[in-house]
């Protein structure tokens, strides 16, 4: 065994299997279907997030996955958030039961055995998705593109070996398991915007990645653990130089 191998591994344990997407995507053909039965005023309606970027990290392992999914309205621009808030939560009342459903502004939450659905409300003007603004902003609603960090991160992915993606959800389980010190964002705009340098396989990714993380903004709480984790990363760097990588990898394993 060695580090390598226990990182890829890991990324096995974490991701979604084949036969969890094809669950999820039932789950997620279901709630498109109900959406086009219960309104007649959709423009559009579409996953979007860590699934569609397939950075997803399965339940079993982050509780607090989730399926992110617009809901574009054509007379949105017309009305506050609240308003189409109630309108997603009307149609939730009517095709799920309660104790599945919850607001967490400035989403409709439907928690289904096998995944939960965050629903946003959105509309579109010239090309331009808007969705409601977070509550300490002075205005109702804000631009996003949905669809721009997918591009960006498939890019990085194509030309970074192909192991971007297993790196962001080693990070991501790593991160859960501390408690979550960086927002999902957070971590994908962090690899995405990175340079990686002479990195060939998944163990230079990651200890490229953890050497150069982040803790300005951060809680002392926070840091420790971030250093605690570059740490482990620097001790089994030296156990490798040293020709030992069964103690590299029992060094890895302290953390993730």
């Amino acid at each position: 065994m060695s580090v390598l191998t226990h990182l890829q591994n890991t990324v096995s344990s974490v991701e979604i299997t084949e036969w969890e997407r094809t669950s999820i995507d039932t789950s997620i053909n279901t709630l498109s279907r109900k959406l086009g039965l219960h309104f007649n005023n959709l423009n559009s309606k579409f996953v979007f997030g860590s699934y569609d970027r397939r950075t997803i990290l399965r339940r079993s392992k982050d509780p607090n996955s989730d399926v992110d999914y617009m809901v574009v309205f054509n007379d949105g621009a017309n009305y506050q958030p609240q308003t189409l808030m109630t309108r997603l939560r009307t149609f939730a009342e009517a095709n799920y039961t309660r104790n599945e459903i919850k607001q967490s502004s400035p989403t409709i939450v439907i928690e289904l055995s096998s995944i939960k659905f965050e629903l946003l409300p959105a509309y579109i003007s010239w090309g331009t998705y808007y969705i409601p603004a977070p509550a300490s902003s002075y205005t109702n609603w804000i631009s996003t593109n949905p669809n721009g960090m997918k591009t960006e991160l498939d890019s990085k992915h194509r030309l970074n070996n192909y192991l971007i993606k297993d790196l962001i959800q080693l990070l991501k389980y790593w991160n859960v398991k501390n408690g979550k010190v960086y927002s999902s964002y957070e971590i994908e705009r962090y690899v995405i915007d990175k340079w990686f340098f002479s990195c060939t396989n998944l163990r230079d990714y990651f200890y490229n990645a953890v050497e150069g993380l982040p803790t300005y903004g951060k809680s002392i709480y926070n840091t420790t653990k971030v250093n605690r984790l570059k740490n482990i990363v620097a001790q089994a760097k030296r156990y490798e130089q040293n020709g030992m990588p069964i103690s590299a990898e029992v060094e890895i394993k302290k953390e993730i």
